[in-house]
C-alpha cells in the first residue's frame, strides 16, 4: 500500500493513477492517523511553496511526515513541490519555513534570456556516486523527464545528488538521503521510464 498525501496542491490524481497502473493499492489521505499508519509515502505537488507548508500546518500533518521520515524512516518520495518541501527555506517564500529535512536551499531560476517556467523534457545525468542507486535501477543515464518548476533545490550535502540537468545552470533534479528519495520531475508525466521509476520506488519496501 502506498500513502499520497493530498494537502490540496496540485497533481495528486495524476500520481495515484501512474501508481495505480503498476498494480499497487493506493489510499489519498489527508488524514494525520491515516499518514502515521502509512509504510511508504509520496509526497506530490504543484504550486507555491509557502501556501503548500499552510495548508500542511492546517491539516496537522508536518509533524507526523517529519516523524514517518526521521524516526520511523519509511520509505518516502517527493515529487516538484514535494521535493521543494523538504528543504528549510525557498526564495518563493523567504519567511515560511518548510519541513527542514534536507539541509540546503531552494532558488529561483534568475539567468536572464531563460524562459521561466522550466517546462517540457530535459535530460537527467546520474550522479556517479549514485549509479548503484536502485530507484533509477534499469534508467539509462542522460534520459529524458518532463519538468515543470520555476525554482530549483540546492542541497548543502552533495552526496545527497542523485541526478542532476541543464537549463541554464546545472542542478539537482533529485536526491537521495537514506530512506528519502525526490525528483524535481514528474514521473508521473515521463511515460515508460516515469513509470519504471515509480516502480523502483514501489519495490524499495
Amino acid at each position: 500500500m502506498t500513502t499520497i498525501i493530498d494537502y490540496g496542491m496540485g497533481n495528486i490524481r495524476s500520481v495515484a493513477k501512474a501508481v495505480m497502473a503498476l498494480g499497487e493499492k493506493v489510499v489519498i489521505t489527508d488524514s494525520p492517523k491515516k499518514v502515521e499508519g502509512a509504510k511508504r509515502i509520496i509526497l506530490p505537488g504543484v504550486g507555491h511553496f509557502g501556501e503548500a507548508m499552510l495548508e500542511l500546518r492546517k491539516r496537522n500533518l508536518v509533524e507526523v511526515i517529519k516523524k514517518k521520515i526521521s524516526e520511523d524512516k519509511i520509505s518516502f518520495l517527493g515529487i516538484c513541490l514535494g521535493m521543494q518541501l523538504l528543504f528549510k527555506h525557498s526564495e518563493e517564500a523567504p519567511y515560511i519555513q518548510g519541513l527542514n529535512i534536507i539541509e540546503g536551499k531552494v532558488r529561483k531560476f534568475s539567468k536572464k534570456n531563460l524562459t521561466i517556467p522550466h517546462m517540457g523534457w530535459n535530460r537527467v545525468a546520474i550522479n556517479g556516486k549514485n549509479n548503484n542507486s536502485f530507484l533509477l535501477k534499469s534508467i539509462p543515464n542522460n534520459s529524458f523527464f518532463y519538468f515543470a518548476h520555476s525554482y530549483y533545490c540546492v542541497p548543502k550535502n552533495k552526496n545527497d545528488i542523485l541526478t542532476t540537468t541543464y537549463y541554464g545552470l546545472k542542478f539537482a533534479s533529485s536526491i537521495h538521503k537514506e530512506n528519502i528519495w525526490a525528483v524535481q520531475f514528474h514521473p508521473e508525466k515521463s511515460q515508460a521510464l516515469g513509470l519504471k521509476l515509480l516502480r523502483n520506488f514501489v519495490k524499495l519496501c
